[in-house]
Parts: structure tokens; C-alpha cells; sequence
């Protein structure tokens, strides 16, 4: 294994670990002021994901003995964003498909608010974050905003100032976007991991009422024999959230019965999109919380960037034509992500083909047959023709329904199952 290899997935193994969590905890809890927990809530008024969380904003006060302080954002900057010219209109698409299943709203008109109404809106939140009026308020401009009205601003820049405070807030304890929450160490984005920091919240003794979460996970309806419908699978082997997630997946097609077309993709860093330190520092550790959450837990990281990857990913369509595909994923994601077997070594990729029942003569010898190149070059354009970038992502299409529909990410697997649900006989 290569130093630099050994280095990164040593890195990653820590950031990864249980015992990192606790640690990040105790030192949070250290930390409590005399004001007691504080659970601090950064706003970002032209962004989908905070409207559809803000609306929870108020029964999770109610709920939990902690104080919640909401702080007026700033957009991540570019570098962020993954690919800067769909991610807006990506989080504008994504949230109108999950509002329903979190039992919130949103029905924009406009593609985005005018920079002059969101600077309104900012002006007349910003004496409000100190008041129990901030997220009915907040949910109201944001309705207005997303509908392309205007905005009377007051005057005074106590709006800009508010944003600037939040985001040096956001930014000094280490995250970069908006619908964010932070409660003593650690971050929870949006209505999708709110169901983790509830669950915290009662770990600390902390729920007044006990029950179900203020806001779980949507459940999936039951489905029929979805065999006429098409599930396109785009993951990568250089993926921590496909890692966790990929088990779940071949559990949807178990239980579904959709017919599967398996699309890997190169790693986004390996085709150039740009991930700053701080976005993957959250990214492991927010990816490893999920895997425990789910059973399917980093554990024994071996990163498989560079060379490594693509010798697999070479070895992929060879997998396929035997027939063996989705085995062949499943057992490098296990091998890199939680076994520690060591994949850049053609031992480990030996350990990879017989864990996916492949005699590795055989798999050798039918990769040369294959331009895994172009393979994954076509999987990647069909991603982006959906205005995608990401993995884990996945398209349905087929059964009683016209067109298709795309999404991205192991926390919308719940929503891939209403599709193909809805489109079973």
C-alpha cells in the first residue's frame, strides 16, 4: 500500500470512528453554558432545504428542553456547491419531491428570489432571532420570496449584519451552508438528519414526552411486482455514502423486484469536482453516523483513490457480461469500506472477484473484451443529463407512468421506493 493511501484511509478510519463521536459529545457537553443545551439553527432565506426545515422549527422547541438559536446565513461559496451551475436548480427540484413524504411545504413559482427580496427578508428577520416569532415569520417571507413577490425592507442594514454574524458563527464551528443544525460538536443537515439529532437529544435526557421523532424518516408504501419498472443505480467505490448505503439498495430490489441497471461512476474528485477539506471532514464523519444508524458502519477504511479505483472499475464490465455485477460492488464496497482488505494490491482485487463468486481467470480475461472507459464516460453523461453530480444517484422509469424520475443521495432511498411504488401495477 502506498504511504500517501495508508496515510488517507488512517485519516478517515478516525474521523469515522465511534469513539471520534464520543469524543466531539463529551467535549460539547464540557462546553454548556450556563444557559444550558443550545441547539443553534443557521437560516439561509433563499435556500429550499432551509424553508422546508424551518417549518419544524417550533415543534421541535416545544419538544425538546433546549434552546433553540436560529442565525441568518449566507449560500455556500462555489467551492461547495459540487458543480455550481445545477446546484440550485438541483435543491429547488429535490425539495419540491420531499416536502410531502416530511409533511411540509413548498410550492415556489420562480427559480430563485431576487437578491433584493432576499435582502429584504434578512432585514426584517434579523430583530426576530432573539424572539419565538422567528420561524413562523421566517416560513412566511419565505413563502412570499418563492412565490417572486416583493419584499419592503426596512431601513436599516441590521439585515446584513445578521447574515454576516450567522455565517462567521457557521463558519468558526466548521460548516459552510445553510439548514444547518449544531448542537455541542456536531452538525445535522436539514429535515434529513433531524431524526439523528432527536434521537441525541433524548440519548442526553433531554425529550419532555418521549415517543416517536418529531420528524422521521418518510415511510415507503408497500409496493406490487415492480419488474416493468427500471431502478439506474450510479455508484462509485470511492463513495463513503454509497458504502453505507449500497446494502439498503440491494434490499429495495429485493423487496421491490425492480429491474436493476448498475451505472458506476468515477469518484467526483477524480473528475474534478471540487471538494474543500471542511465538506469532506463532514462528509466522513456525517457518513459514518448514518452507516451506524443504519447497521452498515465504516469501519476498516483502506481509500481506494487514484489507481486503485480505476483498476477496479476496469475489471467492472467484465463483472457484468458474467453476470456478476452487482456482487462485484458489493464486494469491493465491503472489502475498502469495512473488511480493511487492501485493494490497491491485485491480491485484494483477488479477494474482491472471489467474494462476488467470479474466478478471477475468468473476470480477467472478460474485462479485456470491454472499454471500461467508455462504460463509465456514458454512465457519467446520463448522470449529468439529469442535472446530477453526486452518489450514490438513481433514476426510475418504466411501469404505468411516463418519463423518469432522478435523485441523489442514500437519504432519498425512501422517495426512490414511493417512485417505484407508484409506478407498480
Amino acid at each position: 500500500m502506498h504511504p500517501k493511501t495508508w496515510l488517507r484511509s488512517k485519516f478517515m478510519m478516525l474521523m469515522s470512528g465511534e469513539r471520534f463521536a464520543a469524543r466531539r459529545q463529551r467535549q460539547g457537553r464540557r462546553h454548556r453554558g450556563a444557559e444550558g443545551p443550545v441547539v443553534h439553527y443557521f437560516h439561509q432565506v433563499d435556500d429550499p432545504y432551509s424553508h422546508l426545515a424551518v417549518q419544524k422549527l417550533d415543534a421541535l422547541a416545544r419538544r425538546y428542553a433546549v434552546t433553540f438559536v436560529p442565525h441568518l446565513v449566507s449560500a455556500p461559496t462555489a467551492g461547495f456547491k459540487g458543480d455550481a451551475q445545477d446546484f440550485e436548480p438541483w435543491a429547488l427540484q429535490d425539495a419540491q419531491a420531499i416536502a410531502d413524504g416530511y409533511g411540509v411545504t413548498f410550492a415556489p413559482t420562480v427559480p430563485a428570489p431576487s437578491s433584493e427580496a432576499r435582502a429584504a427578508a434578512e432585514a426584517q428577520l434579523a430583530p426576530l432571532l432573539s424572539q419565538g416569532s422567528f420561524a413562523a415569520e421566517a416560513l412566511r417571507l419565505g413563502t412570499v420570496l418563492w412565490a417572486g413577490e416583493a419584499v419592503s425592507p426596512p431601513k436599516s442594514e441590521v439585515g446584513a449584519k445578521a447574515v454576516a454574524e450567522g455565517t462567521a458563527l457557521r463558519d468558526r464551528l466548521g460548516h459552510y451552508q445553510g439548514a444547518m443544525f449544531y448542537f455541542e460538536g456536531e452538525w445535522y443537515w436539514g429535515l434529513d438528519r433531524l431524526r439523528v439529532l432527536e434521537a441525541r437529544l433524548a440519548a442526553e435526557g433531554l425529550d419532555r414526552e418521549g415517543g416517536a421523532p418529531v420528524v422521521p424518516e418518510p415511510p415507503a408504501p408497500p409496493c406490487g411486482n415492480a419488474s416493468a419498472v427500471t431502478l439506474e443505480y450510479f455508484p462509485s467505490l470511492r463513495s463513503p455514502y454509497t458504502a453505507i448505503g449500497h446494502a439498503r439498495v440491494c434490499a429495495l430490489l429485493e423487496r421491490t423486484g425492480a429491474t436493476l441497471s448498475l451505472r458506476p461512476v468515477m469518484p467526483m474528485m477524480m473528475r474534478g469536482v471540487p471538494n474543500p477539506l471542511p465538506k469532506q471532514r463532514y462528509i466522513i464523519t456525517d457518513a459514518a453516523r448514518e452507516g451506524r444508524w443504519y447497521g452498515t458502519p465504516l469501519r476498516r477504511i483502506v481509500d481506494p483513490f487514484g489507481e486503485p479505483v480505476t483498476r477496479a472499475f476496469a475489471l467492472f464490465p467484465g463483472a457484468e457480461a458474467l453476470g456478476r455485477g452487482l456482487p462485484f460492488v458489493t464486494a469491493y464496497l465491503r472489502g475498502a469500506w469495512m473488511e480493511g482488505i487492501d485493494i490497491t494490491q491485485e491480491k485484494g482485487l483477488q479477494w474482491v472477484a472471489a467474494e462476488a463468486g467470479l474466478p478471477w481467470e475468468a473476470l480477467t480475461a472478460e474485462a479485456k473484451h470491454h472499454d471500461w472507459e467508455a462504460v463509465l464516460e456514458d454512465n457519467l453523461q446520463a448522470l449529468k443529463g439529469e442535472q446530477l453530480w453526486g452518489v450514490p444517484s438513481f433514476r426510475v422509469s418504466g411501469g404505468t407512468l411516463p418519463g423518469a424520475y432522478a435523485c441523489w443521495g442514500q437519504d432519498r432511498l425512501w422517495r426512490v421506493e414511493r417512485e417505484i411504488a407508484s409506478r407498480a401495477p
